[in-house]
């Protein structure tokens, strides 16, 4: 059954390529009662100017129920129908917290939230770490999987048909690979340990453009990224938002994944300054 929702975007993650979606950005909010949905799939680098979001922008959308996704969460949006509202000029962190938590509860149990996984299928969650110990960094492949690269030439070469060149260029170029996989290694309240990859869009971009600010030296812009999340994060509010992969929802001991970081100021008082260092630098999306 199709619907229009109103949905405030929480999670753009960074692009992965998929041979039947082309390139694809896992896409995720709450709506207005503070349930999760999960919108897929987007090819959001082909959306139309005006219907390419920013996170925490309230957008209206026509969706339904992705049948072949067991996760009850997920909706498959009508891409023509995406309408994004004016979003403000300045960061309110204070509204912000005022639209996340107002109705989506917070996981600070891991446990908890992974009987939930079992028992209700729950596939996105916010979790408040009760410390974070570590930005784990491993080196990854550097290029994407080749036969899914394939698998897009040979669809752009179909299209060509009915596509100019450029149009054929927008829809399968390819964005940059990170050849880093980034985690954060945390505790929860109850003081256990875990180690979850971070796979949001904010990191992918911040990676990069410390990469062009150390002229290309990887290791001096893997620095900045831990300075980044773990020094200075260190001095906000952090909550993580957690989604699993369909492939690993119901395989993996603990599927989740960090799809998404919000650190709101820790103390928000009202007419105090939104604006801050973290707030249009380094390719965050705030």
């Amino acid at each position: 059954m199709i619907r229009k929702e109103r949905v405030y975007i929480l999670v753009k993650t960074y692009p992965a390529i998929s041979e039947k979606y082309n390139e694809l950005v896992c896409t995720a909010g709450i709506l207005e009662n503070g349930d999760w949905v999960r919108l897929y799939p987007i090819p959001f680098r082909i959306l139309k100017e005006d219907q390419k979001f920013r996170k925490f922008s309230w957008i209206e959308v026509e969706i339904e129920r992705n049948t072949k996704d067991f996760r009850p969460e997920t909706y498959r949006p009508n891409l023509n129908s995406i309408c994004v509202e004016p979003r403000p000029d300045k960061v309110d962190w204070k509204k912000r917290n005022e639209i996340i938590f107002k109705k989506t509860p917070v996981y600070r149990n891991l446990e908890k939230l992974l009987r939930d996984k079992s028992e209700k299928s729950t596939s996105l969650a916010i979790f408040k770490p009760k410390r974070i110990l570590d930005l784990v960094v491993k080196k990854t492949s550097r290029e994407w999987d080749l036969q899914k690269l394939e698998a897009l030439r040979e669809k752009a070469a179909q299209l060509d048909l009915f596509m100019t060149p450029e149009e054929v260029r927008a829809e399968f170029s390819v964005v940059r690979k990170v050849p880093y996989e980034f985690s954060y290694k945390l505790e929860d309240e109850k003081g256990k340990i875990s180690t979850l990859m971070i796979s949001d869009w904010e990191i992918g971009m911040l990676y990069f453009n410390c990469l062009q600010r150390a002229n290309n030296n990887e290791i001096e812009a893997v620095k900045k990224v831990k300075a980044k999340y773990l020094d200075i994060f260190s001095t906000r509010d952090v909550y993580l938002f957690l989604g699993t992969t369909k492939a690993y929802h119901n395989l993996a001991k603990n599927p989740f994944i960090i799809i998404g970081v919000y650190y709101p100021p820790k103390a928000i008082e009202q007419g105090s300054p939104q604006l801050s260092l973290f707030d249009s630098e380094n390719g965050f999306e705030n």
